[in-house]
């Protein structure tokens, strides 16, 4: 006998969002650990917010969204907060019961904005890597560093004479969106800056590249597991890459010897002795004329960097199709960066989550 097709919603349910949520669906083993880094946070969360006035959003419920916004690739906070309205699955890994309202878009926005003032995205992805650490998940000797281009949220319509705006009058065509032809101008990071996003800069990684305004986001992996123990984002520029790569190498707990491994593109002389004098062995590919010479390149270890290196850009594959970091939807080099080391704490919850034994 055919069913019919009633539509008539139920008015109540007795099947609590606990229960709807498979066993081994992969985002119970993720809030498990998101929640245990959240409340070391609950100290930092405590200087954040006055003591009196009216509550706001609890930062631990705006962070989980924001995990969610990384995990499944949400392109929006407006479009966050319509699939919290609905979604089941979101609701329940946010904390919000199926009668709480969802927050009002500018109200999460404005919410954000104080987590960022307070550091909280380093703090979180600080607190996730305790976690690795005490499972045995890091390696303490043999890291990784490499860097990516982030597109910043700008058009190179926006790139414009610092001076003023001389050589740049509008086509009469369309003044909302003018059509602009950069034939024979020449254009230059010295010269020109985005009106858009400042903090952009016009840069190519090859020479036969197109050229866009950008940002540059480093990494470090640790070589044992491949998760990022460190990151920064700067600027786009040539020296960009090894100067975060230092950094990052000041940063590395313990005063025993490490290794480093890296691309052609770090192959340096003033890089390599720079490494050497942090009690840094660096594990560099090699160029034609290369400072690395056979005091490093003849042991085993070298080859097993070299293999293991290439596994830093799985880890820029997935911030760019998956943690929507292909092109940054924020401005400034704040956000981006706070939105950039949030990705990298989401992807090592994902990460940690495939290589630890399901919680019971």
């Amino acid at each position: 006998m055919r069913g019919t097709d009633h539509q008539q919603s139920g008015m109540f349910s007795y099947i609590s969002a606990e229960r709807r949520v498979p066993k081994d669906h992969p985002l119970r083993a993720i809030r498990v650990m998101a929640d245990a880094a959240l409340r070391e946070l609950g100290p930092r969360f405590d200087t954040l917010y006055a003591t009196s006035g009216r509550p706001s959003i609890a930062p631990e419920k705006l962070l989980r969204a924001l995990l969610l916004q990384i995990l499944y690739t949400v392109r929006s906070e407006r479009q966050l907060m319509e699939q919290l309205d609905y979604n089941l699955l979101f609701r329940w890994f946010v904390g919000l019961s199926m009668d709480d309202p969802v927050w009002d878009v500018t109200v999460f926005t404005k919410n954000r904005e104080r987590l960022l003032a307070g550091e909280v995205a380093q703090a979180f992805f600080n607190a996730v890597l305790d976690q690795a650490r005490t499972h045995g998940l890091l390696s303490a000797e043999h890291f990784t560093v490499d860097g990516t281009l982030i597109e910043a949220w700008a058009s190179t319509k926006s790139f414009k004479p610092k001076a003023g705006a001389e050589g740049n009058r509008l086509p009469p065509d369309d003044p909302s969106n003018p059509s602009v032809d950069f034939h024979g101008e020449r254009r230059s990071n010295q010269t020109h800056q985005s009106t858009t996003d400042p903090d952009a800069r016009l840069y190519k990684k090859s020479k036969g590249g197109q050229a866009k305004l950008c940002y540059m986001g480093h990494v470090e992996m640790e070589n044992r597991n491949g998760l990022a123990v460190n990151s920064r984002l700067t600027q786009a520029q040539g020296t960009a890459e090894p100067s975060a790569a230092v950094e990052m190498v000041e940063e590395i707990p313990g005063l025993g010897r490490v290794t480093l491994g890296a691309d052609k593109g770090y192959d340096r002389r003033e890089f390599v002795r720079e490494l050497r004098d942090h009690n840094v062995t660096p594990h560099i590919a090699q160029k034609q004329s290369s400072a690395i010479d056979r005091r490093t390149s003849r042991h085993p270890g070298y080859d097993i960097s070299q293999r293991m290196r290439k596994r830093v850009e799985e880890i820029f594959g997935w911030l760019k199709t998956v943690g929507g970091l292909r092109k940054t939807r924020h401005r400034g080099t704040r956000r981006v960066g706070w939105m950039f080391t949030l990705a990298l704490a989401a992807y090592n919850l994902l990460r940690m989550r495939n290589l630890l034994p399901a919680p019971a």
